[in-house]
């Protein structure tokens, strides 16, 4: 069975809030993105309730790929597995797990995963007449990275219609990246920017839309930079 995964916790929980109090508990995870090498079997992962009130909390773990458009789809996998799979944690409390893979193998490219921790619903006790449970949810990467494996991206883009503009980035290498700007130049002069964390898997391509400002010359440069600081310059002549 497969599953894509939507960011829409937070959005739903304002919605329920403005119609009645909302009982939940607050906890996080360490470390945000989660790295492995393959002949890592296993790595320590950090849950921390940050609330007053206990929580419960159950381990899903997906493969993670991105489909043709760029979106993201996961599917449930048995390739990992974090011991113990339900945790309760008292008010200000922290336990220390373990992410496992159940089947290591000799990788030449890097493996995508998704660690979801979801609270457990039936865990929520509400305190008043008048509340609406919310199960919260964190979703962490999960890199395997063998040591040679390196992302290799190419961008272009086009004008689309007013002042937009679309940039496409394509990853043919063997490890992810993660586009955090994107930056529309000629020379000093910006025509437009791109803020954001976006990532890219191997064999993925990624859209992005950049508004722009003015009349754009017929050559400009696409400044790319990603997460680990890197940066790189794509020429891009607009029709």
């Amino acid at each position: 069975m497969q599953f894509v995964l939507k960011r829409c916790l937070a959005a739903a929980a304002l919605a329920l809030a403005v119609f009645a109090n909302c009982a939940a508990g607050t906890f996080s995870v360490t470390p945000v993105r989660i790295y492995m090498n393959p002949k890592d079997r296993a790595v320590a992962v950090t849950i921390t309730n940050d609330g007053g009130d206990p929580v419960a909390l159950q381990a899903e773990l997906f493969t993670w790929s991105q489909n043709v458009d760029g979106s993201d789809e996961l599917q449930m996998t048995d390739d990992l597995i974090l011991s113990p799979p339900i945790i309760k944690l008292p008010p200000n409390a922290k336990q220390v797990v373990r992410l496992a893979r159940a089947k290591p193998t000799q990788v030449n490219r890097q493996l995508t995963y998704r660690l979801v921790m979801r609270q457990i619903p039936e865990a929520v006790q509400p305190k008043d007449n008048i509340q609406v449970p919310i199960a919260l949810a964190l979703s962490m990467p999960v890199f395997i990275t063998p040591p040679a494996a390196r992302p290799k991206i190419a961008c272009e883009g086009e004008r689309i219609e007013g002042a937009l503009l679309r940039v496409r980035c394509a990853n043919s290498g063997s490890a992810y990246t993660q586009v955090r700007q994107i930056v529309l130049r000629q020379g000093d002069r910006i025509f437009g920017r791109f803020e954001g964390g976006e990532y890219i898997l191997p064999g993925a391509k990624k859209t992005l839309t950049i508004k722009t400002e003015g009349a754009l010359p017929a050559r400009l440069d696409l400044v790319v930079t990603y997460d680990d600081g890197r940066s790189e310059v794509f020429p891009l002549t607009v029709a």
